[in-house]
């Protein structure tokens, strides 16, 4: 319990998917505008990479890695399919991702046309990749470890997200100088902001 926890916490606060790989950057900067949408493209990224981590660490287990078809017979037991990681990975989280935008298109109409294209775009945000990618470099070895993984890192993109957006609101009321205006000083308040998250690199867990 006390390692799946450590888990949650670094995947965070130590590792976030932003400001410690900068993954998930387009998204991140380009739905930021208000509070309401990144929210909405948060919680979304949240449930997409809770889902499809878990499910790649399965089917990485018993059927990518050097002889996980074992469970087939002795005849698979050299079976080799981890060349196939990248494909696999990326069709179930096209899959996760199109149930998805069918679920906050049926159920919130205004909050699928406020992040228009950018919901469909979770299908190729590096963050969901690079969770399933992490989780097989790091070798979990448990579904639970895997899980925890996948719900820091998505919680992590979504405390990133809605911080950026709340503060992105505060700043229209704010005297920018109008070279820095709209991405430029998005820019300056994201470095800031992991720069904030890089305190986190002294805790021991």
């Amino acid at each position: 319990m006390e390692n799946l926890l450590n888990i949650f916490v670094k995947s965070i606060f130590i590792d976030n998917m932003i400001f410690a790989f900068f993954l998930g950057m387009c998204s991140y900067l380009a739905v930021s505008k208000t509070v309401k949408t990144a929210l909405g493209l948060g919680i979304a990224v949240v449930f997409v990479m809770i889902i499809t981590v878990p499910v790649d660490f399965l089917l990485n287990k018993y059927v990518l890695v050097p002889g996980a078809l074992s469970w087939l017979g002795a005849d698979f037991d050299s079976v080799d399919l981890s060349y196939l990681s990248f494909i696999i990975f990326i069709a179930v989280i096209a899959a996760i991702v199109q149930i998805v935008e069918m679920a906050v298109e049926k159920f919130s109409p205004s909050l699928y046309a406020n992040l228009g294209i950018f919901l469909p775009l979770i299908a190729v945000n590096c963050a969901i990749l690079g969770g399933s990618l992490f989780m097989q470099k790091r070798e979990y070895e448990t579904l639970g470890e895997a899980t925890s993984f996948a719900a820091g890192s998505g919680i992590g993109w979504f405390l990133a997200i809605v911080a950026l957006a709340a503060i992105r609101e505060k700043m229209k009321y704010s005297n920018v100088p109008a070279p820095l205006k709209g991405i430029g000083i998005t820019f300056i308040v994201t470095g800031l902001m992991g720069i904030a998250f890089m305190s986190f690199l002294g805790i021991k867990l």
